[in-house]
Protein backbone atom coordinates (compact mmCIF):
# COMPACT_ATOMS: atom_id res chain seq x y z
CA UNK A 1 0.00 0.00 0.00
CA UNK A 2 1.22 3.32 -0.96
CA UNK A 3 1.68 5.77 1.58
CA UNK A 4 -0.95 8.38 -0.24
CA UNK A 5 -3.82 5.51 -0.06
CA UNK A 6 -2.53 5.49 3.65
CA UNK A 7 -2.90 8.90 4.38
CA UNK A 8 -5.92 9.55 2.67
CA UNK A 9 -9.20 10.90 4.25
CA UNK A 10 -7.17 11.17 7.01
CA UNK A 11 -6.52 14.46 9.10
CA UNK A 12 -3.10 15.10 9.88
CA UNK A 13 -2.05 16.70 13.95
CA UNK A 14 -0.74 19.62 12.35
CA UNK A 15 2.65 21.92 12.69
CA UNK A 16 3.78 21.43 16.43
CA UNK A 17 6.73 23.29 18.59
CA UNK A 18 9.21 20.62 19.76
CA UNK A 19 11.31 21.78 22.82
CA UNK A 20 13.69 18.78 23.42
CA UNK A 21 14.43 17.45 27.01
CA UNK A 22 18.02 18.39 27.42
CA UNK A 23 16.97 22.62 26.57
CA UNK A 24 14.74 22.00 28.94
CA UNK A 25 16.71 20.48 31.61
CA UNK A 26 19.11 23.30 31.13
CA UNK A 27 19.67 26.11 34.25
CA UNK A 28 19.17 28.65 32.03
CA UNK A 29 15.90 27.24 30.87
CA UNK A 30 14.54 25.96 34.54
CA UNK A 31 14.83 29.67 36.10
CA UNK A 32 13.53 31.18 33.22
CA UNK A 33 10.40 32.52 33.67
CA UNK A 34 6.85 31.99 31.90
CA UNK A 35 6.89 35.11 29.61
CA UNK A 36 10.33 34.63 28.04
CA UNK A 37 9.57 30.84 27.63
CA UNK A 38 6.09 31.73 25.83
CA UNK A 39 8.47 34.36 23.22
CA UNK A 40 10.72 31.15 22.74
CA UNK A 41 8.19 29.02 22.01
CA UNK A 42 6.37 31.87 19.45
CA UNK A 43 9.63 32.48 17.97
CA UNK A 44 10.41 28.57 17.95
CA UNK A 45 6.79 28.59 15.83
CA UNK A 46 7.78 30.55 13.14
CA UNK A 47 10.91 28.48 12.42
CA UNK A 48 9.69 25.93 9.51
CA UNK A 49 12.75 23.75 9.58
CA UNK A 50 15.08 25.58 6.94
CA UNK A 51 15.26 29.11 8.11
CA UNK A 52 17.17 29.63 11.46
CA UNK A 53 19.02 32.68 11.22
CA UNK A 54 16.08 34.71 9.17
CA UNK A 55 13.10 34.33 11.71
CA UNK A 56 11.45 37.48 11.84
CA UNK A 57 9.36 38.88 14.76
CA UNK A 58 8.82 42.36 15.57
CA UNK A 59 7.72 43.72 19.09
CA UNK A 60 4.47 44.34 18.05
CA UNK A 61 3.76 41.48 16.30
CA UNK A 62 5.47 38.95 19.47
CA UNK A 63 2.73 41.03 21.48
CA UNK A 64 0.15 40.42 19.37
CA UNK A 65 0.56 36.46 19.40
CA UNK A 66 1.37 36.13 23.15
CA UNK A 67 -1.86 39.09 24.26
CA UNK A 68 0.49 41.63 26.30
CA UNK A 69 1.63 44.59 25.50
CA UNK A 70 4.52 45.64 23.06
CA UNK A 71 6.28 47.59 26.39
CA UNK A 72 6.22 44.04 27.72
CA UNK A 73 7.94 41.73 25.04
CA UNK A 74 10.95 44.20 25.15
CA UNK A 75 12.85 42.62 28.27
CA UNK A 76 11.77 39.33 27.32
CA UNK A 77 13.92 39.48 24.19
CA UNK A 78 16.33 40.82 26.40
CA UNK A 79 16.52 37.98 29.01
CA UNK A 80 16.30 35.34 26.00
CA UNK A 81 19.85 36.86 24.68
CA UNK A 82 21.07 37.37 27.90
CA UNK A 83 20.83 33.69 28.43
CA UNK A 84 21.97 32.07 24.85
CA UNK A 85 18.38 31.28 23.82
CA UNK A 86 18.26 33.36 20.69
CA UNK A 87 21.01 35.79 18.95
CA UNK A 88 19.92 38.81 16.62
CA UNK A 89 20.90 38.62 12.94
CA UNK A 90 19.83 42.09 12.47
CA UNK A 91 18.66 44.62 14.15
CA UNK A 92 15.12 46.68 13.03
CA UNK A 93 15.50 49.96 10.85
CA UNK A 94 13.35 51.51 8.29
CA UNK A 95 13.74 50.39 4.42
CA UNK A 96 14.46 52.17 1.65
CA UNK A 97 10.90 52.90 1.20
CA UNK A 98 10.43 54.60 5.12
CA UNK A 99 8.47 51.54 6.29
CA UNK A 100 10.17 49.76 9.60
CA UNK A 101 11.79 46.74 8.74
CA UNK A 102 11.92 43.74 12.08
CA UNK A 103 14.31 42.19 13.78
CA UNK A 104 15.67 39.26 12.67
CA UNK A 105 16.22 36.34 14.76
CA UNK A 106 18.49 32.99 15.14
CA UNK A 107 17.37 30.21 17.50
CA UNK A 108 20.78 29.04 19.08
CA UNK A 109 19.91 25.62 19.50
CA UNK A 110 20.10 25.12 16.29
CA UNK A 111 22.28 25.24 13.05
CA UNK A 112 21.74 28.00 11.20
CA UNK A 113 20.32 28.50 7.55
CA UNK A 114 24.17 29.27 6.57
CA UNK A 115 25.64 26.13 7.92
CA UNK A 116 26.93 27.29 10.92
CA UNK A 117 26.80 24.93 13.61
CA UNK A 118 24.66 25.22 16.58
CA UNK A 119 26.15 27.46 19.21
CA UNK A 120 23.98 26.34 22.45
CA UNK A 121 25.55 28.88 24.56
CA UNK A 122 22.87 28.74 27.05
CA UNK A 123 24.24 25.44 27.74
CA UNK A 124 27.12 27.32 29.65
CA UNK A 125 24.84 29.80 31.53
CA UNK A 126 24.50 29.76 35.00
CA UNK A 127 22.61 32.10 37.33
CA UNK A 128 24.47 35.09 39.14
CA UNK A 129 25.08 34.27 43.34
CA UNK A 130 24.49 36.74 45.37
CA UNK A 131 27.43 38.41 46.72
CA UNK A 132 27.92 37.43 50.51
CA UNK A 133 27.91 40.05 52.90
CA UNK A 134 29.12 40.74 56.01
CA UNK A 135 27.55 39.72 59.19
CA UNK A 136 25.43 42.45 60.36
CA UNK A 137 26.07 43.91 64.36
CA UNK A 138 22.92 43.08 65.97
CA UNK A 139 22.53 46.91 67.03
CA UNK A 140 22.19 50.17 65.21
CA UNK A 141 24.99 52.47 64.38
CA UNK A 142 23.14 54.78 66.12
CA UNK A 143 22.64 53.19 69.20
CA UNK A 144 26.06 53.68 71.67
CA UNK A 145 25.88 51.29 74.48
CA UNK A 146 23.51 48.07 72.48
CA UNK A 147 22.20 46.83 75.71
CA UNK A 148 25.48 47.37 77.22
CA UNK A 149 26.13 49.07 80.97
CA UNK A 150 27.52 52.59 80.51
CA UNK A 151 30.69 50.98 82.33
CA UNK A 152 31.48 49.48 79.54
CA UNK A 153 35.24 50.01 78.83
CA UNK A 154 35.53 52.11 75.35
CA UNK A 155 38.26 51.35 73.37
CA UNK A 156 39.45 48.14 74.82
CA UNK A 157 37.54 46.21 73.17
CA UNK A 158 35.92 44.31 76.32
CA UNK A 159 32.48 45.10 77.22
CA UNK A 160 30.83 44.39 80.47
CA UNK A 161 27.05 43.47 80.30
CA UNK A 162 24.60 43.98 82.48
CA UNK A 163 22.09 41.01 83.53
Amino acid sequence: MSRKQFNRGKRGAGRHVQLPEWLQASPAWATLKPGPRALYTELKRRFNGVNNGQIILSHRDAALALNVHRNTVGPWFQELQERGFIEMVQAPHLGPSGYGKAAVWSLQELPSANGRPAPKAFMGWRPKEKPRTKSQHRCHKKQDSCGLDETSSRGTGTKSVTL
